[in-house]
């Protein structure tokens, strides 16, 4: 495996581990057991090895939202949600680092051109269903799974008395498709 494909590999490792906030340049040499200044050789920038490690994530959820589902329109895209909210709990550091735009803006790897299918799947699902506005009613599904993503990682869903996400997801996409 080559030094870039190494030094990849311990950020993806670190991030699982620890997350975001300890991802650090230094840490990732220090995993791969290389001087802290030689991912700069391949990686001019934190934010660009960040990049290449978001990237990684990108693929693991496009892999995850695209794999075929039976049933009906609703029901893949209630499949496709369950996916998005597993990503989203199995790799809560990964889930993170990919939704940083902030962070990953200009970075390199042009993770736009990675994330935007991700989103078309969606968009997709729901065009089955409403092709009028089907844009609209997939970014407005989307930013509710987002937040019972984030309300589920933060613990704040136990507030309200409640870890099932099934009724909630279930009703979510209903809501967004009628």
């Amino acid at each position: 495996m080559s030094l870039p494909d190494r030094l990849v590999q311990a950020g993806v490792e670190l991030l699982e581990e620890d997350g975001l906030a300890e991802l650090t340049l230094r840490a990732i040499a220090r995993r791969t057991g290389v001087s802290h200044g030689a991912p700069r050789r391949y990686f001019p920038t934190h934010n660009a090895l960040l990049a290449a490690i978001a990237a990684t994530g990108l693929t693991d959820l496009a892999d995850r939202l695209t794999a075929k589902s039976e049933g009906s329109p609703e029901e893949q895209l209630v499949e496709a949600a369950h996916r998005y909210l597993r990503f989203a709990a199995e790799r809560p550091g990964m889930f993170d680092l990919i939704f940083r735009h902030d962070l990953l803006a200009g970075a390199g790897g042009n993770l736009r051109a990675t994330s935007l299918p991700l989103f078309a799947t969606f968009v997709d699902l729901v065009a089955q269903l409403h092709p009028t506005d089907a844009e609209l009613r997939a970014t407005a599904l989307w930013t509710n799974l987002h937040g019972l993503a984030t309300l589920r990682a933060t613990n704040a869903l136990e507030l309200l008395g409640t870890t099932d996400l099934e009724p909630i997801l279930r009703y979510v996409v209903r809501a967004h498709l009628t």
